[in-house]
Formats: C-alpha cells, sequence, structure tokens
C-alpha cells in the first residue's frame, strides 16, 4: 500500500497510513496537521495564480489529495464481487441506478462524487499516467472522456439539494462549472511539488491504473 506521512516542517515522506474520520464531503483532516498546513498553502498559492478564490473549493481540494496519499481510498468504489474498481469507464456503469448494479440514488451520488474526485486528481496530478495507460491497455478508460466524466459526476452530485446534501449542492455545482480550471490548478500544483523534488511526484508508477 503506497502511503505518505509529513514532519513538522510539512515535508512529506512514505511512511505509514494517515486516516481521519470521514464527514460528507471529503474526510476532513485537522488544520493543525503538517500534512493539511502544507496541502493548503499549495493549493491557496496556485489556485490563486489561476484565477480560483473559492475558499471552500481550495479546502475540498487540498483535503482530496490527502485522502488520496492512501490508495485505499484511491480505489474505494468496489463492485458487487467486491473488486476495486480503478476504470473509470466500470465506476460510470457501477453508478447507474437504473440499468446498472447502483442499489439507490445515493449509491449513484457516492460513485459520482467519487468520480469527479478521481477524474480531477489523475489530470490534474498525474496526466502522463491517463495519457501513458489508455496507450498502453485496450480496456474500456479509452473510452472516456475523463474531463467530461469529471464534470457531469460533480454535476450529477451538485443535484442533490435536499435533506443532508443541501449545504454541499452549490459546491459541486461550481466545481463542475469550473473543472477544467480546477485541472489547470493542480497542474501547475505538480509542477510545484516536483521542483521541491516531493516523493508524491515521484510515485506516478504507483499511480498507473
Amino acid at each position: 500500500m503506497l502511503t505518505f506521512c509529513a514532519d513538522g516542517d510539512g515535508n512529506i515522506f512514505p511512511g505509514r497510513s494517515i486516516k481521519w474520520k470521514t464527514e460528507k464531503v471529503m474526510p476532513m483532516i485537522p488544520e493543525s496537521s503538517p500534512l493539511q498546513r502544507f496541502l493548503k498553502e499549495v493549493i491557496e498559492r496556485n489556485y490563486n495564480e489561476v484565477g480560483v478564490r473559492n475558499v471552500e473549493i481550495k479546502d475540498y481540494v487540498a483535503n482530496m489529495l490527502a485522502e488520496f496519499c492512501e490508495t485505499e481510498s484511491l480505489y474505494k468504489i468496489k463492485s458487487a464481487d467486491g473488486r476495486p474498481l480503478r476504470d473509470v469507464g466500470e465506476m460510470l456503469l457501477e453508478s447507474d441506478p437504473i440499468y446498472g448494479p447502483a442499489a439507490s440514488f445515493d449509491r449513484e451520488r457516492q460513485v459520482r462524487k467519487h468520480i469527479g474526485d478521481y477524474t480531477l486528481f489523475f489530470t490534474g496530478m498525474f496526466p502522463r499516467s491517463v495519457n501513458s495507460y489508455r496507450l498502453r491497455k485496450a480496456r474500456m478508460e479509452g473510452l472516456v472522456d475523463f474531463v467530461k466524466a469529471g464534470k457531469e459526476s460533480y454535476y450529477i452530485v451538485s443535484k442533490f439539494e435536499h435533506f443532508e446534501y443541501a449545504k454541499v449542492a452549490p459546491l459541486f455545482r461550481r466545481m463542475s462549472q469550473e473543472f477544467e480550471q480546477l485541472v489547470y490548478g493542480l497542474n501547475q500544483v505538480k509542477n510545484e511539488l516536483e521542483e521541491m523534488q516531493h516523493p508524491i511526484t515521484r510515485q506516478a508508477k504507483h499511480f498507473l491504473m
């Protein structure tokens, strides 16, 4: 399992699993966490440069990056037989509550939110791994446009506007609308981390799907 830890200066290095309790939008990391502070600073700086000013979006993306430092979270969507799903095409089928295996509309929302996060993460942080995968593997993934799937999935999540989902619906609507900009901002984050030679950017081979 690929995991990362952070020291007191915010440096990330391979180590034991990092786990936080989950909430409705994303597992929230204590603000005192060195990892959280580091990611928020990098996201804040680069997203401001590309014109993403919304604090809620920046916090969400920082939490998403921290969560996906653990591969169990990255591949948490599983098929009916318990197999972790890595193909976005398979995830899209899994999310279908009418013709697919999704048992409820809540399950549809859960899978669609993950598709949005998953596609944002890979297109932003590891775009070359997506292209390399498509060249090497002839699977359903090659038929799926990551950006289109991400935008569509966040939009569908935003349509869950009632009860416990009401407060976060506007966040996902905005993330759908600004998806390309969020990807570009993460590209800048990736470039900065590469210049700093952080281990997370040297682990792309672990993320070849």
